[in-house]
């Protein structure tokens, strides 16, 4: 009955839903020198198996208060409709058909209620379990998101993972203009995960941020290990944002002015 929650586990079989426990960190290289790190995990959801989801734990639910929970609301048009559905019809309309293969959304949970997530990842694979496209989903601390929608295209899979590009659409950062781009590395979930997001201006390279985890088998028991091990996770994450602002600030980095938002969505094939 020996459960280790920092010890890497076999991930052949992900199913419905899974956890992911690691780092985050953030490291700005200009117009000054700025990092940090802190631990959190993730969890791994598959957006069409929510019943058997919610058998998997007594603390654990979709779409209802729980000391652990995810909300269709707080993801997509945040309207509580079908996020797989969603998912399907942004690829679509990119020109991409996902078919009857699964959608699985790596994000922050609830916890008793609250979460705030930066960014969300959605992982879209065909009928024959390949990955054919991702979305990644942004929020800012304004109450705005905006979506990249990123269909795989040839080249973009390489031995370092997945690598996408894209020009920033939407206001993150009151700390960094609008007129920037991302390039996105991704290494799919399976007994880790990443997530890389390199920040660059004129080519040059402004801020980086990553997530690396590794997979934690679902259940009660390592549910209730994550939350008192990494308590207040929602909290955590909301305050070290202000925070780390406020260094930034005091750093001698100016505001910038909050523009009006996109479309929600956006094509990162389009220049």
């Amino acid at each position: 009955m020996n459960e280790n929650i920092n010890q890497k586990e076999d991930a052949s079989e992900l199913g419905p839903i899974s956890f992911y426990r690691g780092t985050v960190m953030h490291q700005r290289m200009k117009p000054v020198s700025h990092r940090f790190s802190y631990s959190v995990f993730s969890l791994l959801i598959d957006l069409e198996a929510f019943d058997e989801i919610n058998r998997r734990s007594p603390f654990f639910s979709v779409n209802k208060f729980n000391l652990m929970s995810v909300y269709e609301r707080d993801h997509g048009p945040r309207d509580g409709s079908s996020l797989a559905a969603h998912a399907r019809r942004l690829f679509k309309d990119a020109g991409l058909d996902v078919g009857e293969g699964k959608i699985l959304l790596l994000c922050y949970p609830r916890i008793l209620g609250y979460v705030f997530d930066p960014l969300s990842v959605y992982f879209a694979y065909n009928d024959q379990d390949q990955l054919v496209g991702l979305l990644y989903e942004v929020r800012n601390t304004f109450g705005e998101h905006h979506t990249y929608v990123a269909p795989l295209k040839p080249g973009e899979r390489t031995e370092a993972g997945i690598r996408q590009e894209s020009p920033k659409r939407f206001f993150v950062s009151p700390f960094n203009p609008v007129e920037m781009a991302y390039r996105f590395r991704i290494h799919p979930p399976d007994e880790t995960v990443g997530v890389r997001i390199l920040v660059t201006e004129q080519e040059q390279p402004v801020l980086a941020a990553s997530f690396h985890g590794n997979f934690l088998r679902f259940s009660t028991r390592s549910l209730l290990r994550l939350c008192l091990t990494i308590p207040f996770l929602t909290i955590k994450i909301i305050v070290g944002i202000h925070i780390e602002a406020l260094r930034l600030w005091m750093k001698g980095l100016r505001l910038r002015s909050r523009p009006t938002p996109p479309a929600p969505s956006s094509v990162i094939s389009d220049k």
